[in-house]
C-alpha cells in the first residue's frame, strides 16, 4: 500500500513542472542568412543558382554551340538557301565511300576494343593490391601521353623501313618490305590503341560494384563458371558495355588526327574529309554539311543506344 502510495504523483512537483517547462533541444533555425538566398533544408534558390550557372552557359554557348549553329546555317545558306551540298554529298560516290568507310572502321573499332578490353576489365575487378595498381597504370599511361605522340610512334614501327619490317627482315621471313602504313588496317590498329582505354574503364566501373556473391551463389547451385558469367556477370555488366561501345564508336567517327597521320589520303575518313574541304579548299558550306552529317549519325547513334540501354534495364528489371 505504502509502494502505491509513493507512485502518486506530487502535486507540488507537478505545478513546479507545469510552470517551469523544460527547454527545448531541437536546433534553432537561422536567422542570419540573407533573404532568398537559401531555400529550405539549405539548398541554393533558384535565382542564384541561375547567377552561379551564367559563366558556364555563357562560355558554352560563344566557345561550342554558337560555331555549330553558325557552321550547319552556313551549309544551307550559301549563296542562297539550297540543299545542292548535302546531295553533292549523298550523289557522288566518293564521298558515300568515306562514308560508308568511316563507319565501318568505327564499328571495327568498337567489336576489337570491346573484345580486348573485356578480359582486361575483368582482370582489374578482381585484382587486389600492387598487382591492381600495376594493371591501372598499364591501362591510365596511354591516356596520360599526347594522341599525336602515339600516332607517330605507330608510323614508326609500321613504315616500310620501321621496326616491324626490319625485323621480319632480319629473321628470313620476308624479302622485302611489307606495305603497313597508310592502309584500312594500320588505321584500325592505331585507333584501337587509342580508344581502348575509353573502353575499359567504363567496363570496370561496372563490374567492380558487382557482388562477388552473386557469383558464388550461381556456383553453388550447381552452375558452371560458364553458366554463371553468362547469367550472372554478363548481364550486370550490360550498363558499362554500352557506355564503352558508345563511347568509342563516337569518337571513333570524329577522330582525325590519327587517321590522318596513319591512313594517309587514300585512307579518308569524314573528320579528315571536312578539314579537307575546309582548310584546303576553302568550301566553308560543304563543310559544314558533311558536319552536320555527322553530327546527326552522332545524335542517332547515341539515340540508339540509350534506347536500347533501356530496353535492357526494362528487362533486367521485369
Amino acid at each position: 500500500m505504502s509502494a502505491l502510495t509513493s507512485a502518486e504523483p506530487n502535486p507540488a512537483a507537478r505545478e513546479h513542472v507545469q510552470n517551469h517547462p523544460r527547454p527545448s533541444t531541437a536546433p534553432k533555425a537561422r536567422h542570419n542568412a540573407p533573404a532568398g538566398q537559401f531555400s529550405q533544408r539549405g539548398r541554393l534558390s533558384l535565382s542564384t543558382s541561375l547567377v552561379l550557372l551564367s559563366p558556364l552557359v555563357i562560355l558554352l554557348g560563344v566557345g561550342f554551340f554558337w560555331p555549330i549553329v553558325a557552321l550547319l546555317f552556313q551549309s544551307v545558306s550559301r549563296p542562297t538557301w539550297t540543299a545542292a551540298h548535302y546531295l553533292r554529298l549523298f550523289e557522288e560516290p566518293l564521298y558515300l565511300q568515306v562514308i560508308f568507310r568511316t563507319i565501318w572502321i568505327s564499328v571495327c573499332t568498337v567489336a576489337i576494343t570491346l573484345g580486348l578490353a573485356y578480359p582486361i576489365a575483368m582482370l582489374m575487378a578482381q585484382a587486389k593490391g600492387w598487382v591492381a595498381g600495376i594493371i591501372a597504370a598499364l591501362v591510365l599511361l596511354p591516356l596520360w601521353t599526347s594522341v599525336l605522340v602515339r600516332s607517330y610512334g605507330w608510323i614508326v614501327l609500321l613504315q616500310r623501313n620501321g621496326i616491324i619490317n626490319n625485323a621480319l627482315r632480319d629473321l628470313g621471313m620476308i624479302d622485302r618490305p611489307l606495305s603497313m602504313i597508310y592502309t584500312e588496317g594500320a588505321v584500325l590498329v592505331a585507333m584501337c590503341h587509342v580508344l581502348l582505354p575509353f573502353m575499359i574503364l567504363p567496363i570496370f566501373s561496372t563490374l567492380r560494384n558487382i557482388s562477388p556473391d552473386l557469383t558464388k551463389a550461381a556456383l553453388n547451385l550447381g552452375a558452371s563458371r560458364f553458366r554463371a558469367f553468362y547469367s550472372v556477370t554478363l548481364p550486370l555488366s550490360l550498363p558499362g558495355i554500352f557506355a564503352g561501345c558508345l563511347m568509342v564508336f563516337v569518337l571513333a567517327l570524329g577522330f582525325y588526327i590519327t587517321p590522318a597521320l596513319v591512313g594517309g589520303p587514300r585512307t579518308l575518313l569524314i573528320a579528315t574529309l571536312i578539314s579537307q574541304q575546309a582548310t584546303e579548299f576553302l568550301n566553308w558550306p560543304f563543310a559544314g554539311a558533311i558536319s552536320t552529317v555527322l553530327l546527326v549519325l552522332s545524335l542517332g547513334v547515341t539515340i540508339a543506344f540509350k534506347r536500347i540501354l533501356g530496353v535492357e534495364r526494362a528487362a533486367s528489371h521485369g
